[in-house]
């Protein structure tokens, strides 16, 4: 497994983005919660989409794949708890087994190659 430096810290400034409209838009308590857990959510699912590679082409593609999946899912599961009051709890169940089992996933993906 090889991570692309440049692609990376981009992925990271584009979610610190997406993170900084989240909290501006979220009104209720749960700021903090909301914030640090969508720039780990994101940033770990587009960074892995846009700058992990792997010496197989099938395995890069595939984590790719299920990567920008679960990018689209975490930026929309974060976007809900943005608009709406939740608790602490709520979103850390939530976002903590989605991001369980993105990691799950991935890890089947690089060792069946």
């Amino acid at each position: 497994m090889k991570i692309n430096f440049i692609p990376a810290l981009i992925a990271v400034a584009i979610n610190a983005l997406i993170v900084y409209a989240l909290f501006s838009v979220h009104n209720g308590d749960g700021k903090e919660v909301l914030t640090i857990g969508g720039f780990l959510f994101l940033s770990t699912t587009l960074g892995a989409s846009l700058a992990v590679s792997y010496e197989d082409s099938r395995t890069t593609t595939n984590t790719r794949v299920v990567s920008g999946v679960f990018f689209g899912i975490a930026l929309f599961s974060n976007i809900l708890f943005a608009f709406f009051s939740f608790s602490d709890a709520s979103y850390i169940i939530t976002n903590g087994l989605l991001f369980l089992l993105f990691l799950l996933v991935v890890y089947s993906i690089s060792k069946a190659s």
